[in-house]
This record gives C-alpha cells, structure tokens and sequence, in this order.
C-alpha cells in the first residue's frame, strides 16, 4: 500500500514538474530598453520581465544606455540567441530598420514600446499612452498653475521645452501642449520672451537634464533680467529637475521670487518629492504596470495566431506604415492627488516619497 501511495505521488510530481516546464516554455522575449538613467525605464523592463516570467516566457532583457550602436548590436545578439519577439523602447526610432527587416526575415514578431519605431515595415504593433493627450495634459495643468500662482500677472511669461527630436513621441507631446497654448499666445495671454518655439529650437536631445538645465540658463541671462518668468513647460521630470536648478540657482523660490510653474511626466521619485515639496508644480503618471500587461497581451496574441486588442489604427504612422497600436490614458498628478494616484494605487509606498 504504502509502496502505491508513493508510485501515485511520484507520478503527481511528474505531472507537476512537466506542467511547470511546459509553462515556462511558451517562448523567449527580447526586452530592449533606451537607458538606466531614467527611472521610469528601471521600472518598465522590470515590470515586462515579471509579467511576461508569470505568463510562462523566457525574457531577455537588455539597456543601452542611450548608445545606438550598443542597441543595435543588443538586438542583434537577441535575435542570435533566437528570441520569438522583440518588445524594443528605441534611442532613436529612426536607426533600426535594417535589424528589424533580419529579425522578421527570421521570424521574429516586434512590438514598439511606448516609443514609435520609423522607417521600418517590420513593426507589427505600437503599445503606448496617449501621447498628444499627454501634451494636453501638460499644458492644462501649466495653465491651471499659472492662474493660481500669478492670478494677477498678464500676459504670463512662459518658456517651452520639447523632448528629444530623434523620439516620435517628442512631437506628439509637443503638438499636444501647443493645442492648449497657442491660442493663447495667438491672444495675448501668454507670451514667450525668448521666442524660441517649435521643435526644431525648443527640443532637448536625448532628454538630457544637463542640456535642459543649460538652455534655462541661456534663456534667463538673455531674457529675464528685467522680467520674471512665470511658468516652463517641460515634458519630462528629469528636464524639470534641470530647469528647476536653473531657476533657483538665479534665486527663484526665495525671498519674494516666487517659482514659476514647472510641469514634467513620467511621475518620478525625485519629482513627485518635488511636488511635495513646492517646486515642481506637476507631472503626467504614466502606469507602466498597465502598458506591460498590454503589451505581454499582445505577445500573447501574437504567438498563439490570433489578433492582438488594439484601439488606435489611424493616428502612428511610421513612414512606411500605420502601426495598429493600444493607447493607454495618462494621469495628471500633483501635490493634491499623487497619494490617492500614486500611493493608493501601490505604485509608489509612502516611505519611498519621504
């Protein structure tokens, strides 16, 4: 009897071990992801690594540190080692077509990762946010901010910072934030001292907090010592930071030099203490725990033969073609709401925002 019992628990175990290896091998995932310098890039790859791991994949993931070449040859390596997808974050969307076009040539489906892949027919699906509403955002809340702080200054001196020009999503969030602003300049409004506007003089490559901090610098030496400046649009934390050290290192936030209104995105760490703390006036979160269940769905999909969800076949056109892509919504986020948006929701613990 109790050599049965043993015969039928082994043959449990059996079972068990050979259902665990069968969902741990649905499949290999080539992760590539731009850098470790921003946050937000930490806690995507890490959020893909474990939901896809969960979904039964094997996952390969790899940063480039903002380093073309390195990118390249990561995918490359990728491909070598015989990944079925690639989910890729590019440095630049434009640089990729030639390793794509042999990464399909060998069968492997890629998914553009929250920025758009150009140039390329390779591309079978986008995940992402809503990235011209992002811009939207931004702008309403600089608005918002600059009724409340300076209800009596008109018009509001405002300065404008882009993205970098080699990221497709620069232009979305840019285009998104004029949508709000331009009238408003067009009115009187809000005027912008240094005239410098449009992507081809305001954009910050490869998002670089130095470069934006350095601009700032520029722009008040040559602008503001006669003026104030009363709100920056920036459309990322970490330019924010680099504006915000501009900005106080000529004295605003003491004495009677109010701050002017700074927003950002990504909802980083340093920022949202930021926002606590009254600098930084506001950010777009954007759940990356949410745009790695998309985009594990669409792998999903993919790989079992059948369509992925989409909810957007009109707006990415990438040069070559319209990649059906799933757009997600962003949040807006303050001092006012970043507990119930980003703590509640356990994106974020209290302690890690002391």
């Amino acid at each position: 009897m109790k050599i049965r019992k043993l015969a039928g628990a082994l043959a449990v175990s059996l079972v068990a071990l050979s259902s665990a290896a069968f969902a741990q091998d649905k499949g290999m995932v080539g992760i590539s992801m731009p850098t470790k310098s921003s946050a937000r890039w930490i806690d995507d790859g890490n959020n893909m690594v474990k939901q896809f791991q969960d979904a039964g994949y094997e996952t390969d993931l790899q940063y480039a540190e903002d380093d073309i070449p390195n990118q390249l040859a990561q995918i490359e390596n990728m491909v070598t080692k015989g990944v079925d997808v690639l989910v890729i974050a590019a440095i630049d969307g434009t640089t990729l077509s030639n390793a794509l076009a042999n990464a399909a040539a060998s069968g492997v489906k890629i998914v553009a990762y929250d920025r758009l892949i150009r140039d390329s027919g390779d591309v079978d699906y986008y995940a992402t946010f809503d990235n011209f509403q992002v811009g939207v955002l931004q702008a309403t809340s600089l608005v918002e901010g600059l009724k409340e702080r300076f209800p009596d200054v008109k018009p509001w001196n405002v300065e404008l910072f882009g993205g970098s020009p080699d990221d497709n999503n620069a232009y979305f969030f840019y285009d998104g934030a004029m949508s709000v602003l331009q009238p408003m300049i067009d009115s009187g409004e809000i005027t912008i001292p240094s005239g410098q506007m449009g992507m081809d003089k305001v954009g910050t490559l490869r998002w670089d907090p130095a470069t934006a901090q350095a601009r700032m610098d520029n722009i008040l030496s040559a602008n503001y010592t006669t003026q104030d400046v009363n709100g920056v649009l920036s459309p990322y934390d970490g330019l924010s930071i680099g504006i915000l050290s501009s900005l106080k290192g000529v004295g605003y936030g003491s004495g009677d030099m109010k701050l002017p209104i700074v927003t950002g995105q990504d909802a980083e760490v340093q920022s949202v203490k930021s926002m606590i703390a009254g600098e930084q006036y506001s950010s777009i979160f954007k759940d990356t725990r949410e745009l790695a269940k998309v985009t594990v769905g669409m792998v999903n999909a993919m790989l079992e033969g059948t369509e992925p969800e989409v909810n957007d076949t009109e707006t990415y056109d990438n040069g070559v073609k319209v990649v059906p892509s799933y757009l997600l919504t962003p949040m807006p986020v303050n001092a006012a709401n970043y507990e119930d948006v980003l703590v509640k929701s356990g994106y974020y613990t209290e302690d890690q925002l002391k």
